[in-house]
């Protein structure tokens, strides 16, 4: 409690540095009052929205709702994409990653088919930054370069420094230091060049960081401070926060507690202000690594449980890393060995989980790649063979009607051969693409996109994948996947199901393409059902051999999707928008051996299927859906 007097002069402090950015809004609310229903009345609410970033939330809602109504109304494409876009900003300031992502794609979708690509680099940025706290460096780094490429396009100096910061900020959290140095003072440069007081006390930030993991303390506290000091100048209220605590964690490790504990809690009030959830679980984390040193348990014990519910309720799997660190430390201390060792169990877990995915899908790839590197060498062998075979024919035939019997049947055996291997082509064709675009494909040398306006999509994936992938060679994993696929394929083909492809441990397919019909949803959830039943009897008799088993989450949504032929060397058929992206939720929201389906798909079957309502639930980016777990009747 004795830092709430502290908390209400700080509320004031925010209070009377906001009410600038409160005259330039009055300011634009009057111009609001007299505008006519147009573009730039569009335009003035997303400003007026972005004036609230960081400070109001609601406010930013309010403003860029109504800026989506009115650009829906007047059918001002790119007023809906900046709408999206500051919904976007709101969500990843709040710490809300999946609804963050999704506002930034839908707003990158619009710009995309609006071919406004100046347009389409805030969102980028805004992608890297979101994947960045979630820890996903390659997803944030291809987001941050593409923002970078539309910056160069432009010769936009301050994009072109945002984006560079940004990518050296990637390679420090990679522990690259000499390519992050690199980033940093080339986006400094270009900063000072143009003035840009809030870029240069970023860049200050960054440097900062990066000398604080080389363990030049002094170096880092300097540039922290040039920071701090320009972020109170122009009022960064996100910025301050970050600064104090970084000063904070200098002066942990150099055992200054009690500064430490100052800059924490001066950290913690402006992003508790500012509902930067991001910021406050890492800052949770960081007193209570400062009360473990002071040997306060109790203290530490609290602030670690706030920081890691908190962690785990976002997301965030640097700061899960960061608390289940200091919750070993914090066990260690007490002598609580057996917790200790738990939490580091957690710790280690978490730490390898991503990457043990990455290695996995490698893997399983690679064995793959394996095996059709040796089918395909075994093919070449044959055909070598039957080069030389041809060769000594033609080479020992001889003249007369000996020698023209031979060369007949010779010709009658290549012609053969040609039908064969034409019909072979066919085939792998068939195996690659729909039997319908296919045709197409060969006849006319390329297929049209098509936008089918009523599909039923299939999703299924392993439970535990990544762990039974561990304890299982990688001969043994590819050969329970391709069992476990194989099988799926074959219930598509009696179900008349597309299968469109596999992802991983995923396995996606629909009905209703490319030709549309009335059965498409019956047919999916009769096939997903199948699926249900063999994975049940592959469970079964694993577990009679002993064996490890896959078991697995169906889900199944119905709506229009973009379907289409991509790829130029290996073709692949395809499916896309938000149909898709739904019905992976219904797999994700689903639970083990159930099929999961959509209140879409259950108003299409719910007279031939047995179903059972779950009411709404909560799904990843989607808010709230009806679903239904279904059964035969």
């Amino acid at each position: 409690m004795k830092y709430f007097g502290i908390l209400i002069i700080l509320s004031f402090l925010i209070s009377n540095s906001f009410a600038q950015n409160q005259r330039s809004i009055d300011s634009l609310n009057r111009q609001l009052n007299n505008a006519k229903e147009d573009t730039v009345k569009a335009y003035l609410l997303y400003y007026i929205s972005t004036e609230y970033w960081g400070n109001d939330t609601q406010k930013v809602k309010y403003y860029a709702n109504k800026c989506m109504k009115l650009s829906r109304k007047i059918d001002y494409k790119i007023g809906i994409g900046f709408a999206l876009y500051s919904l976007g900003i709101n969500e990843y300031e709040r710490g809300n990653y999946y609804p963050a992502i999704s506002y930034f794609n839908k707003s990158l979708k619009i710009y995309n088919e609006m071919h406004q690509y100046k347009e389409m680099a805030p969102s980028y940025n805004g992608l890297g930054n979101v994947y960045a706290d979630m820890g996903n460096p390659a997803e944030a780094l291809n987001s941050y370069l593409k923002c970078l490429s539309i910056m160069e396009r432009l010769d936009n100096k301050s994009g072109i420094a945002s984006s560079l910061n940004n990518i050296g900020i990637i390679y420090g959290d990679q522990g690259n230091h000499k390519e992050a140095l690199k980033n940093y003072e080339l986006a400094l440069k270009i900063r000072k060049d143009i003035s840009d007081l809030e870029g240069i006390s970023d860049s200050y930030n960054n440097l900062g960081n990066v000398y604080f993991d080389l363990k030049k303390y002094n170096l880092a506290l300097n540039n922290f401070n040039n920071s701090k000091i320009l972020r109170l100048k122009i009022g960064d209220n996100d910025g301050i926060a970050e600064c104090y605590h970084n000063i904070g964690r200098i002066n942990l490790i150099q055992k200054d507690y009690n500064k430490a504990l100052n800059n924490f809690f001066e950290a913690l009030k402006i992003r508790i202000l500012v509902d930067d959830k991001f910021g406050i679980s890492s800052t949770y984390s960081s007193i209570g690594a400062v009360y473990i040193n002071q040997k306060k348990y109790s203290e530490a014990l609290h602030f670690l449980n706030l920081s890691k519910q908190l962690a785990i309720a976002i997301g965030s799997k640097a700061n899960i890393l960061d608390t289940y660190k200091n919750l070993t430390k914090l066990d260690s201390c007490q002598g609580k060995y057996k917790e200790a060792f738990e939490n580091y169990k957690l710790y280690i877990t978490a730490r390898d989980n991503l990457k043990n995915e990455d290695i996995t899908k490698k893997i399983v790839r690679q064995q793959m790649q394996f095996d059709f590197d040796k089918k395909e060498a075994i093919e070449k062998i044959e055909q070598e063979k039957e080069r030389i075979n041809q060769r000594n024919i033609r080479n020992s035939m001889a003249t007369g009607l000996a020698g023209a019997l031979i060369f007949s049947i010779v010709v009658f055996q290549q012609r053969n051969k040609i039908k064969k291997g034409k019909k072979l082509s066919d085939d792998l064709l068939l195996n690659i693409l729909p039997e319908e675009v296919a045709e197409e494909l060969k006849a006319k040398g390329s297929a049209e996109a098509q936008l089918i306006d009523e599909v039923t999509v299939l999703f299924t994936d392993f439970k535990g994948f990544t762990q039974l992938s561990e304890k299982l060679s990688p001969k043994e994993l590819v050969a329970e996947i391709n069992e476990c696929f194989s099988a799926f394929d074959h219930i598509m083909e009696k179900h008349g199901v597309e299968k469109i492809k596999t992802i991983g441990d995923a396995y996606m397919a629909a009905g209703g393409l490319p030709t549309a019909n009335t059965t498409h949803a019956e047919d999916v959830v009769n096939a997903a059902l199948a699926i249900q039943q063999f994975m049940q009897e592959h469970k079964e008799k694993k577990l009679a051999a002993n064996e490890l088993f896959f078991e697995i989450r169906i889900g199944v949504h119905t709506g229009p999707v973009v379907a289409g032929i991509v790829g130029v060397k290996k073709f692949a058929y395809d499916i896309w928008g938000d149909t898709v992206n739904t019905a992976s939720r219904m797999e994700s929201s689903g639970e083990v051996g159930k099929v999961n389906i959509s209140g879409t798909t259950y108003d299409l079957i719910k007279d031939k299927f047995t179903c059972l309502h779950r009411g709404k639930v909560q799904a990843k980016g989607k808010g709230e859906i009806d679903m239904y777990f279904v059964s035969k009747i």
